[in-house]
């Protein structure tokens, strides 16, 4: 199970790029195949729409116990929101060999492109209801609010769902001030990469579909030059220097 990073060529890994040569057999989402197109060669390919998971892994799980070499291809990390667990599901007991190569997942690439708004406790939370239902999503949303943690927010809104960022904006604020920050990435690591930073009284404002990552700040996350940042503690301690560390 492969992580290929959030698209950039800068953002695959030397152990990603090994595995998928070494690989025979590819399989995964059609939309995402064209981040590695350069290094697919001749290798054959199991390949699968949107909501066709299920499809794709068993056609790859039934490769590997053919005797070919299979790389199960997620954007982002393999294990987080990707197709790892699905795949050892499937696999149960059966006695394959299995690596799971990680990758640079979402969260972290939309961090970077916004400053440092993960330096402390953080959750993540995806809002799409296909597999949980939205009371489930709805409670986490409200403990990762309640308990003041960093939120990031997967698969904000889509066609057919609409209402999820409302509804979570609505949440975080009943716990966090309508000046809190909230970091809105399109399309992270990527050439195309867009990066604003909002209040969360005006998250409504923002562009945002599948493409993009939400980071909700917590009660200490603030805006400096334009740079997200979440204090981790440090300015507590004696000798801390704000200038000179913020300064490099």
């Amino acid at each position: 199970m492969v992580g290929i990073g959030p698209g950039g060529a800068g953002h695959l890994t030397p152990a990603a790029r090994r595995a998928l040569e070494e690989a025979e057999v590819w399989a995964g989402y059609a939309g995402f195949l064209p981040a590695v197109d350069e290094l697919r060669g001749e290798k054959r390919v199991i390949t699968t729409g949107m909501t066709g998971e299920v499809e794709r892994c068993r056609r790859a799980v039934e490769a590997a116990q053919n005797g070919d070499t299979v790389a199960v291809i997620s954007s982002g990390d393999a294990g987080v929101y990707g197709m790892a667990g699905l795949v050892l599901q499937l696999l149960g007991e059966r006695e394959i060999s299995v690596e799971v190569v990680p990758g640079v997942t979402a969260a972290t690439a939309a961090a970077a492109a916004l400053g440092a708004p993960l330096m402390h406790d953080f959750a993540c939370i995806s809002l799409s209801d296909l597999l949980t239902p939205w009371e489930t999503i709805a409670a986490r949303l409200e403990a990762a609010a309640r308990a003041d943690f960093v939120t990031v927010l997967y698969n904000p809104k889509s066609k057919r769902r609409q209402e999820g960022v409302a509804r979570s904006r609505e949440i975080f604020l009943r716990h966090r001030v309508p000046a809190t920050p909230v970091g809105v990435v399109r399309e992270a690591g990527r050439e195309t990469q867009e990066a604003a930073i909002y209040r969360l009284e005006n998250l409504l404002e923002a562009p945002v579909d599948m493409l993009t990552t939400l980071i909700i700040g917590n009660s200490q996350t603030y805006v400096a030059a334009g740079r997200m940042i979440t204090p981790r503690g440090y300015e507590n301690k004696t000798g801390f220097n704000e200038e000179r560390v913020m300064g490099g």
